[in-house]
Formats: structure tokens, C-alpha cells, sequence
């Protein structure tokens, strides 16, 4: 039995995420961007990440083998978010030159990444990257839930969790551990 996907994009947006700008340069060199909430970390020995991005956009074919950066926004880059996903603002956001490829002004964090690997994702392409370079802040992010844009609420006031077995305050694992890989990774 397939999902009708009306069905599963409104599951997939039951999961609050974050709200990135992938940016690069296009074939003339000028600073691109495309907002994308399908953002993740990889890995941190290499420092990896990753997006997924739709076959359909432009940046997709901007990425092919080229340097990247991924922009965390923040609570206050609404209309940066929306300038990138196809509500073009005027004036545009603040460009500044970055360690990789563009980078927006202003953003909570910034991994600036040179290309690593790209997998088939369906409809998608995944995108990944070796984080070269990070700048991060103390801004709040931006979120997306169900549809819309958010911000964070207040902060919990209640019980830490350092009750729980899975804080990473506890000690999950020391410096010494090693974890061997599941497979040889395929070059």
C-alpha cells in the first residue's frame, strides 16, 4: 500500500526542524541560495553534514562537486527564509564572502563545506559535505512545524535531564571509546 503523499508531507510535518539556506555560487559565479529544513549532521571524524534538496531546484545543479555552506537562520530571518524559497524580498538579504562560498549576513550558525558526496534520494538528491569551516552565535533559530514558520518558546524551567541515562552530561562514552564501522565504507 503507497502513502499518498499529501498524507506523508503533512507526516513528515509533524517533525519540528530548523531553517537552513544552502548557498553557492551558479554558473556565472554569483551567490545562490535555496531554502532547505532537510538538514542534518553526519558525521564529526570527517566533520560532515548533510541536505537534501529537490532534484527541481537550481541549486541542485549548482552543487554538483562545488563548495557549499549551509546558514542556520535565525528567529529574526523570516523574510530571509521566504526570499529563498521563492518570495524574492527587495532589498535581498546581506551577502559576505565565505571560507567555501557565499554565506548570508547574519545567521545563528554557518557550516562552510567542501563537497563530499551525493546519494540518490528519489526525488531528491542528498548532498553531503566535509564542514571545513564553522561560525556560530547565540541567536535563536528559526523553526518550521506543520506547515509554518515558528520560533522557540521560553525555556524549560523544570528538571534537567540529567535524570534520564541518555544525557551526554553522564558520560555516555569516554574519549577512549571507538566504534567500529557496521561496513567498509566504499570509496
Amino acid at each position: 500500500m503507497t502513502v499518498p503523499p499529501r498524507e506523508l508531507r503533512n507526516a513528515f510535518g509533524r517533525f519540528a526542524t530548523g531553517v537552513t539556506v544552502v548557498t553557492c555560487r551558479n554558473d556565472e559565479g554569483t551567490p545562490h541560495g535555496a531554502t532547505v529544513n532537510a538538514f542534518t549532521a553526519v558525521s564529526l571524524e570527517p566533520a560532515l553534514c548533510q541536505v537534501t534538496l529537490t532534484r527541481k531546484s537550481k541549486a541542485c545543479g549548482y552543487l554538483d562537486g562545488a563548495p557549499f555552506a549551509v546558514n542556520v537562520l535565525g528567529a529574526g530571518q523570516l523574510d530571509t527564509a521566504w526570499h529563498f524559497a521563492g518570495r524574492p524580498a527587495d532589498p535581498g538579504p546581506e551577502w559576505a564572502d565565505g571560507p567555501t562560498a557565499p554565506v548570508l549576513v547574519g545567521s545563528a550558525a554557518v557550516y562552510s563545506c567542501r563537497p563530499w558526496r551525493t546519494y540518490d534520494g528519489g526525488d531528491h538528491l542528498i548532498v553531503v559535505g566535509e564542514v571545513e569551516h564553522i561560525a556560530v552565535t547565540d541567536t535563536d533559530p528559526l523553526l518550521f512545524y506543520a506547515g509554518a514558520f515558528r520560533e522557540l518558546g521560553p525555556r524549560e524551567t523544570g528538571t534537567h535531564w540529567g535524570g534520564s541515562l541518555d544525557c551526554p552530561e553522564a558520560g555516555w562514552f569516554d574519549a577512549s571509546t571507538r566504534f567500529l564501522p557496521l561496513r567498509p565504507h566504499a570509496a
